[in-house]
C-alpha cells in the first residue's frame, strides 16, 4: 500500500511519541507499504514553529531530516495536486474545515492514488475512500 501521513502522523511518527496510534505505526512500520510526506507539511510546521518555537519545537527541516531518515518519500505539490482540490467535495452539513494544508495533502493523496493517513476529526467528512482515520 501507498501512503501519504498527514503531518501530525509524520511528526509523531518522526519522534516515535506515543500520541502515535497503533495502527498508523503498524502500517508505517510495514515493509510492505510505501510511505510518502508532503512538502505542505514541512511548509506547515515551518510556519507554525515560526510563529510558535516554544510550543512547535520541531522544525521544517527536522521534520524533512526525521521523514528521509525513516526511508519515508518526499511528495512534492504539483500543478496538477492543486487542480484535485477542485474535486472535494464535503457535506453542506459538515463541520467547517479551513486548512489548506490539509486540503492540498488530500488533494495529493486523490491525485496520486495514495492512501491518507490522518488523526483529524474533520478529514472524514470528505468521505473520499482513500481516507484512513485512525
Amino acid at each position: 500500500m501507498r501512503i501519504l501521513l498527514d503531518t501530525h502522523i509524520a511528526v509523531w511518527a518522526v519522534l516515535n511519541a506515543p500520541k502515535l496510534p497503533d495502527k498508523a505505526r503498524q502500517m508505517i512500520l510495514d515493509e510492505e507499504n510505501e510511505i510518502f510526506y508532503s512538502t505542505a507539511s514541512v511548509w506547515e510546521i515551518t510556519i507554525k514553529h515560526m510563529l510558535h518555537p516554544d510550543k512547535i519545537r520541531m522544525s521544517g527541516n527536522i521534520l524533512e531530516k526525521g521523514c528521509e531518515d525513516n526511508g519515508y518519500i518526499v511528495l512534492p505539490i504539483l500543478n496538477d495536486h492543486v487542480s484535485y482540490l477542485e474535486t472535494l467535495h464535503r457535506p453542506q452539513n459538515a463541520p467547517k474545515h479551513n486548512d489548506p494544508f490539509d486540503r492540498i495533502m488530500v488533494a495529493q493523496a486523490k491525485a496520486e492514488k495514495l492512501m491518507f493517513l490522518t488523526h483529524d476529526s474533520l478529514i472524514p467528512y470528505y468521505k473520499e475512500p482513500f481516507i484512513i482515520p485512525v
